[in-house]
């Protein structure tokens, strides 16, 4: 690629560092922040949820949003929101406020994340060379919560504020470089009939119920009945949804793309892999700090370790992704995952770190080949007019199944009483997770063996799967816009 090219891609990185960054320091600094402002153990919990809230409830009409408004309009506008209310996070004295402006900032990054990876997916030839921008994508991803964990515990050592604060300069320097790299785009056409207002209303509104209902698992038992009229009348609105957008004459979602059995399998791994991902770290992350009695700087240097998936994502998995294809590099990251989750359920109350360490690498290597694939399975041979739609599914994806993965282990842990026999019993969780995308992508495996069959479907695999996609795909792009 050309220098602007890596110019560009380093822009659209640095938003999902960001993203990735924001979410983990606040994830060590929570304690903190509590103490500081005297909340309640309810409050600081939302402090947490209020992000997942509006990041999950808002990604797909955002991902839409980029197609329809215009991805640079979407990204800019956006990333301005993101930069004003994380600094209204650091300026907060009360728990409302500290809430309110957690969950902007989730409906910012749920507009701006499926903005610049449909830059990415618009902007870079489909083939080798978008896969690796992917690749790199997801990387860095990774690499700005692993380091979040261990610049978190550093600067919230400094005073909490910082947690806010630092985000707001990163996002400030990303603004200046994106108004000069990212590239302009015609004005997109009037939408005929007008905006599809009830399907994005119902949207809307059915992701924040339902993500409210996942949120609510933590809680276990209690107030279920609340849980429950969540999750149903989340159910119920998306019922409505699909009903809007059949009758719309232009839809916020095509339903159709809904028919595509290799989008629908990539984002039902990204949900159970990410999931089982951030599942199995916030169990350890407890395990370390709760039963061990670990600093919360001690915690994310020992979990540091897994941050090894930003060095390879970008090296190694292009080359097996070359070499196997997509859905076989998948499928070794869900299989090394499951293996790597095993071996960390007899976890005894004074193991060593060397006894974890082996978990903890392999955890990193799973995700290095199993994210990026993912990225690239769930985009690929999306027409252009609708890659910010397809940004937004998997998006959305992967944000549910952070919540699913979080809320289920705490609820288990719960439930089991906790303990040394509850952090057992959760750990089962993730491990459950991986075993059912595993499956999942298996089929994936054999569909393109059983189509191309042996090395046809092997070299079919390795040149990206876009010249096999079913009718209402496009194939391969022929030029690069940047």
């Amino acid at each position: 690629m050309s220098l602007r090219a890596w110019s560009l891609l380093l822009v659209l990185c640095g938003t999902i560092f960001l993203e990735g960054i924001d979410v983990a320091m606040l994830a060590v600094a929570v304690p903190t922040v509590r103490a500081d402002l005297g909340l309640t153990t309810g409050t600081a919990a939302w402090v947490m949820s209020a992000y997942v809230l509006g990041y999950a409830g808002f990604t797909l009409l955002g991902g839409r949003a980029a197609d329809l408004l215009g991805r640079r309009r979407m990204f800019l506008g956006w990333l301005t929101v993101f930069l004003v209310f994380s600094g209204l996070g650091g300026l907060a004295d009360e728990g409302w406020t500290l809430i309110l402006a957690r969950f902007v900032t989730g409906v910012a990054a749920a507009f701006m994340t499926p903005a610049a990876l449909s830059i990415i997916t618009t902007s870079y030839a489909e083939g080798p060379q978008r896969n690796q921008a992917l690749l790199v994508f997801a990387g860095t991803a990774a690499g700005g919560f692993s380091l979040g964990l261990v610049i978190g515990g550093l600067l919230t050592q400094l005073g909490w504020r910082w947690v806010f604060f630092a985000p707001v300069l990163l996002a400030a320097a990303i603004l200046l470089a994106a108004l000069r790299l990212v590239p302009a785009e015609p004005r997109p056409a009037r939408v005929k009939g007008g905006f599809d207002l009830g399907g994005a209303l119902t949207a809307a509104g059915a992701m924040l119920l339902l993500a409210y209902g996942i949120v609510r698992l933590e809680h276990g038992l209690d107030g279920w009945p609340v849980t429950v009229a969540a999750v149903a009348a989340g159910l119920l609105l998306t019922g409505l949804f699909v009903a809007v957008e059949r009758r719309a004459a232009t839809p916020l979602v095509r339903l159709g793309i809904l028919r595509e059995a290799s989008l629908v399998r990539a984002d039902l791994g990204a949900l159970l892999f990410v999931g089982s991902f951030f599942g199995f770290q916030f169990m350890a992350t407890l395990y370390l700090q709760e039963l061990r009695g670990w600093s919360s700087l001690q915690t994310a240097l020992a979990l540091l370790v897994m941050g090894v998936d930003a060095v390879l994502a970008p090296t190694l998995t292009p080359r097996l992704v070359a070499r196997f294809g997509n859905a076989r590099v998948i499928l070794g990251g869900f299989v090394l995952a499951v293996g790597s989750y095993a071996l960390f359920l007899p976890v005894g109350p004074d193991w060593s770190y060397a006894a974890m360490f082996p978990t903890l690498l392999l955890t990193g290597l799973a995700f290095a080949l199993a994210y990026g694939p993912l990225t690239i399975a769930g985009t690929e041979g999306v027409a252009e007019e609708e890659q910010g739609l397809a940004s937004g599914l998997l998006t959305t994806a992967t944000q549910f199944g952070s919540a699913v993965g979080i809320a289920a282990v705490t609820a288990v842990y719960g439930i089991a009483g906790g303990g040394l026999g509850g952090f057992r019993a959760a750990l089962v969780v993730p491990l459950v997770m991986v075993a059912l995308g595993a499956v999942v992508t298996a089929t994936g495996v054999r569909g393109r063996a059983g189509a191309s069959g042996g090395a046809a479907g092997a070299s079919g695999e390795a040149a990206g799967g876009a010249e096999e996609g079913p009718a209402g795909r496009s194939g391969p792009a022929t030029k690069v816009t940047v």
